[in-house]
């Protein structure tokens, strides 16, 4: 297919559900405009569930390959990407349940990686100090959110990074709306409590080292 043509339909020329009519009706290429078009969001869908990168990108084509299979059972008046976030959803929550089970038997630990989120870059310049205080402060919060169970860490996921509406999480995860803004809300508490703990801490604005040698020499000079 033309990459113009698939750049004009990741552009919104076309909806999602006229894209899984023209893909049912025999346009298999058009398959390739939903997967760029959802790919950020399931992405970050599914890392809420699995910290293995490997594993997830995995998981994102299964549930692909999974969605392409029951396309059929696409209901229109529903958005595609709750749709195809619920599948994926329960992709993972099986593969988890996989996994407990295999280590139950070979009580195995699973090596864990570290998901960098994608954030959109600023628009202004960034000084290479202002950019690694930023990769710093990015990488903190990874590691509170990876602190929390999947069933925290998913909402929060959802909602706080990739923005889905309460309603849409509450539907791909077939919980109450009420059910999903608790889970937020505590998960935005945890985050702050390990926030919290991981920054306390004797160092902080400490007046050492240099700073100090540096005092001590102008007070020195200046009382010579």
């Amino acid at each position: 297919m033309n990459i113009a043509r698939i750049n004009d339909y990741r552009n919104y020329k076309i909806s999602d559900s006229d894209v899984v009519k023209r893909v049912l009706s025999g346009e298999k290429e058009l398959y390739e405009i939903l997967m760029r078009r959802h790919n950020q969001t399931l992405y970050r869908v599914l890392r809420g569930y699995l910290k293995n990168e490997e594993e997830v990108q995995d998981l994102m084509q299964e549930t692909y390959l999974k969605a392409y299979e029951k396309l059929y059972q696409f209901k229109h008046e529903a958005k595609f990407s709750t749709w195809l976030i619920r599948i994926g959803i329960n992709e993972a929550l099986t593969k988890i349940k996989v996994q407990e089970r295999e280590s139950r038997f070979k009580n195995a630990d699973h090596e864990q990686n570290f998901y960098k989120l994608n954030k959109i870059p600023d628009s202004m310049p960034v000084n290479p100090e202002r950019r690694m205080m930023r990769k710093e402060a990015i990488q903190i919060l990874e590691q509170a959110i990876d602190q929390l169970s999947s069933k925290y860490r998913s909402v929060y996921i959802m909602r706080e990074i990739e923005g889905l509406s309460i309603k849409e999480i509450a539907d791909s995860m077939d919980l109450s709306e009420s059910n999903v803004k608790v889970r937020i809300h505590r998960a935005k508490t945890m985050i702050k409590e390990e926030l919290y703990q991981q920054n306390k801490s004797e160092d902080l604005f400490e007046f050492g080292f240099n700073k100090c040698d540096n005092l001590v020499e102008r007070v020195m000079e200046a009382i010579y």
